[in-house]
C-alpha cells in the first residue's frame, strides 16, 4: 500500500480512540455527578427520573472538560435545554458586547479535538 492509502486509515484510527476516550471520560464523571447530585436542573429545577434522565447533563463551571475533581465542585446538573443555553449565552453576550465581551471569564474553552492536529502529525 502506498502511504497516502493508509495515512487516511491511521487518522481515522486516531480519531475514533480520541472520540472512544472522550466518551469513557465523560461516562465517568457523569456517572459521579448523578451519585453526587439530586436529579435536578441546577438552572430551571425540573426534577428527572427514569428515561427522562438521559436529559440531564454535567456542566463544567469552568468549562474545562479535563477538571473533575472528585468531590464534584467543578459540575452542576443542568437540563439539555439550560445547558445549551449556558453555552450560548457567552457568544450572545460576546457578539452584543455585553459583559462577556471582556473575555472576564472562559466561555467554551474545552474542545476534545483540540489537539488532534498535533497528534496527527505525531502519527505520521
Amino acid at each position: 500500500m502506498t502511504e497516502h492509502t493508509t495515512q487516511p486509515e491511521d487518522h481515522h484510527r486516531l480519531i475514533t480512540a480520541m472520540r472512544k476516550e472522550e466518551q469513557q471520560r465523560q461516562n465517568g464523571y457523569r456517572e459521579q455527578a448523578m451519585k453526587l447530585f439530586p436529579p435536578v436542573c441546577g438552572r430551571c429545577s425540573r426534577e428527572f427520573s427514569g428515561k427522562g434522565l438521559r436529559e440531564l447533563t454535567v456542566h463544567h463551571k469552568d468549562h474545562n472538560h479535563d477538571n473533575n475533581p472528585p468531590d464534584g465542585s467543578n459540575w452542576e446538573l443542568l437540563c439539555v435545554y439550560c445547558h445549551d443555553h449556558e453555552h450560548t449565552r457567552g457568544l450572545q453576550e460576546r457578539e452584543a458586547g455585553g459583559p462577556d465581551a471582556s473575555n472576564e471569564r472562559p466561555t467554551l474553552v474545552h474542545s476534545p479535538f483540540a489537539a488532534l492536529a498535533a497528534k496527527l502529525k505525531q502519527a505520521d
